[in-house]
C-alpha cells in the first residue's frame, strides 16, 4: 500500500506518512483509486450544498472542494500547458515557458473556461451529478496515470520523473471497473458517450503536445486530467 500513500500524497495535500523515490515509482497504478476518493468527497460536498443552495452553488462549492484538496495542482499545470503550447514558439523555449511560474493570457483563458464549463456541466447534470464527480475524477487520473506509462516524458526531471515503470495492472483496473460500474448504474449506456468524452480529450491533448514538445510532461499529465474529466461531464450530459 506504499504506493497508494506515495499517490495520495502527490495528488493531493493529504498527509501520508513518510514515504521515498521507490514508493513514488509505484503511485501511477494507484491515481485512479485516488481520483475515486477525491471524487466522493468532492460528491458529499455536492450533496450538502445542493441541498442548502441549489444546483449551481452546489456545482461551485464541489469544485471548490476538489480544488483545495488537491492544491489545484492539475488546473496549474493546465494553465502552464496552454501557455506553453499556445505560444508557438518552438519546443525548448515552449518548454520554458511552461517552467515558468507567471500564468500568461492562454492559461488564463483556459483555465477560466475549463473550470466555468465545469461547474454549468455539473449544474446541468442534475441528480447525475454526484456519480458524475466520483467517476470523472477517477478515470481522469487513470487516464493519466496510462499516459505516463505511455510517454515519452520529455524532461529530465519533474513531477513525473521517476514514475514511468511497469504499473501493478489490479490497482488501475478495479478503479476503470468501479467507476465505470457507477456510471452504467447512473446513466446505463450513457457510459459510452461519457468515456468518448473523456478519450477524445486526454487523447487531443497527448496528441498536442507530442507534436509540440516531442512528448509530454507534468503539466501535460495535469491537463489531461481536468480536460479528460471535462469531457467526461460533457459526454455524459450530452446523452442525458
Amino acid at each position: 500500500m506504499r504506493g497508494a500513500r506515495a499517490a495520495l500524497a502527490f495528488l493531493t495535500r493529504l498527509p501520508a506518512g513518510p514515504l521515498d523515490s521507490a514508493d513514488f515509482a509505484r503511485a501511477p497504478g494507484w491515481f485512479g483509486a485516488v481520483g475515486l476518493g477525491i471524487g466522493a468527497l468532492s460528491a458529499g460536498v455536492w450533496f450538502l450544498a445542493s441541498w442548502l443552495w441549489g444546483p449551481v452553488l452546489g456545482a461551485l462549492a464541489a469544485v471548490t472542494a476538489g480544488l483545495l484538496l488537491t492544491g489545484a495542482l492539475h488546473e496549474d499545470g493546465l494553465a502552464d500547458t496552454f501557455d506553453g503550447l499556445g505560444s508557438g514558439r518552438p519546443a525548448e523555449r515552449a518548454l520554458e515557458i511552461m517552467r515558468d511560474s507567471r500564468i500568461g493570457s492562454f492559461g488564463a483563458l483556459a483555465l477560466g473556461v475549463v473550470l466555468a464549463a465545469r461547474v454549468m456541466a455539473l449544474a446541468a447534470l442534475g441528480p447525475w451529478a454526484p456519480a458524475a464527480l466520483i467517476a470523472g475524477q477517477g478515470l481522469s487520473r487513470g487516464g493519466m496515470g496510462a499516459m505516463l506509462q505511455n510517454g515519452p516524458y520529455v524532461r529530465l526531471s519533474g513531477a513525473g520523473t521517476g514514475m514511468t515503470g511497469p504499473q501493478p495492472l489490479a490497482p488501475p483496473l478495479g478503479a476503470a471497473l468501479a467507476g465505470g460500474a457507477l456510471l452504467l448504474w447512473t446513466a446505463g449506456w450513457g457510459l459510452l458517450s461519457a468515456l468518448a468524452g473523456l478519450a477524445l480529450a486526454q487523447l487531443a491533448i497527448r496528441a498536442w503536445a507530442r507534436r509540440r514538445l516531442g512528448g509530454i510532461t507534468g503539466d501535460v499529465l495535469g491537463a489531461a486530467q481536468v480536460l479528460g474529466d471535462l469531457g467526461l461531464l460533457l459526454g455524459l450530459l450530452a446523452w442525458r
